[in-house]
């Protein structure tokens, strides 16, 4: 799923494959066993944490599968009462406002060292 992203296409599954390994992976399975959603968490478990990678198979959505996924995500969470979770997508914003995240409100003091 990861290689049809606008994120993620040019990865190698070695570099997926270590990505995963640093990061609490989260998966959506139907009844015949294929995966239909993935996502990943990387965090200290105490303050910030990130959600990445999200995505829900093309020929599942609409189904309700992305709403089941972050529930779930949240539902792990929560015990560990992570002060910021922080999301950067070009989708389905109006999902994850329900579930809490709304833009930077100071977008300005946010930076990223690319390389």
């Amino acid at each position: 799923m990861l290689a049809q992203s606008y994120w993620a296409s040019d990865r190698t599954r070695e570099v997926q494959d270590a990505a995963n390994k640093g990061s609490r992976c989260y998966g959506v399975y139907d009844a015949a066993g294929n995966q239909v959603a993935f996502a990943r968490v990387v965090s200290d478990f105490a303050a910030f944490a990130w959600l990445c990678d999200v995505i829900v198979d093309p020929g599942a959505r609409g189904q309700g599968i992305g709403k089941l996924l972050i529930e779930g995500i949240l539902a792990d969470l929560e015990p560990y009462r992570i002060r910021r979770t922080l999301l950067a997508t070009e989708d389905a914003h109006e999902l994850y406002v329900k579930y809490g995240w709304e833009p930077l409100d100071a977008p300005e003091r946010w930076m990223i060292r690319q390389g």
